[in-house]
């Protein structure tokens, strides 16, 4: 895709919308610093991916349905600030259409304009230079549905290179959350969790990235139940010089 590109779609997905707007500030201003102009499809709701998850095929498609019918109004990328939600667009939408020609013809379209946040910034954008330095080591928490949905592996360390910081990469092993599948298994998600804590205190790093907030939210609710001075930010965040923690 051409760099001469300057327009983008921000789809911002529910967790940050609701719980996490100080992330999607981040993402505008990260890509407003890149020389993008961002326009916010006022009409988008949630993807569809949590009842997709949890089996209800036919709620799933209807706000699959309505998700394509907003995006294809607009024109240029789509930006995801999430791997879960972008990996739902580029790939689940395929199979809950699979025996719809039509809606699957729409959904494969909208597929092809759909980046995540730092794919499209490391590979799209890749003249763009972080406008402030992040001090202190980095932790990177690379997320299950970007690295394993998306095959995205190297962007978001590309761009945390761009820092003049330590950077640590953790293991690529769930933190737990998997959306319901924390709800439906506690005790386990509880003990992948742990395993992710432990990892983190030998790390060493005061602040853990990465690039969905909900990976993020399960990890900082861990640390701060243990009270630990460790806090997590999104990549757009770290990449946009906010005070990490999210709240």
């Amino acid at each position: 895709m051409s760099k001469s590109i300057l327009s983008v779609q921000l789809f911002v997905t529910c967790l940050i919308d609701s719980l996490f707007p100080e992330v999607g500030v981040a993402v505008v201003e990260v890509l407003n610093n890149s020389g993008v102009e961002v326009n916010f499809p006022d009409d988008q709701t949630c993807c569809g991916q949590p009842a997709y998850n949890a089996g209800y095929q036919q709620e799933a498609r209807k706000m699959a349905r309505h998700t394509i019918e907003i995006l294809e109004r607009t024109d240029g990328p789509i930006v995801v600030p999430s791997g879960s939600c972008a990996a739902m667009i580029r790939h689940g939408y395929a199979e809950l259409f699979a025996e719809e020609p039509e809606w699957h013809a729409h959904a494969a379209s909208l597929a092809e304009r759909t980046f995540e946040f730092s794919e499209f910034l490391a590979d799209e954008r890749a003249t763009f230079e972080p406008g402030s330095s992040h001090s202190g080591a980095l932790a990177y928490h690379p997320s299950c549905h970007l690295q394993r949905g998306l095959g995205i592996e190297e962007q978001p360390l590309r761009l945390l290179s761009r820092l003049d910081v330590e950077l640590i990469a953790l293991e690529a092993e769930c933190c737990g959350f998997g959306g319901i599948f924390a709800i439906e298994q506690p005790e386990i998600s509880s003990e992948m969790l742990l395993r992710k804590l432990n990892e983190i205190h030998e790390a060493g790093a005061l602040t853990v990235v990465g690039c969905d907030v909900s990976c993020l939210m399960q990890i900082e609710g861990g640390l701060r139940k243990e009270n630990a001075d460790i806090r997590c930010a999104h990549l757009a965040q770290v990449l946009a010089g906010h005070t990490p923690g999210l709240r």
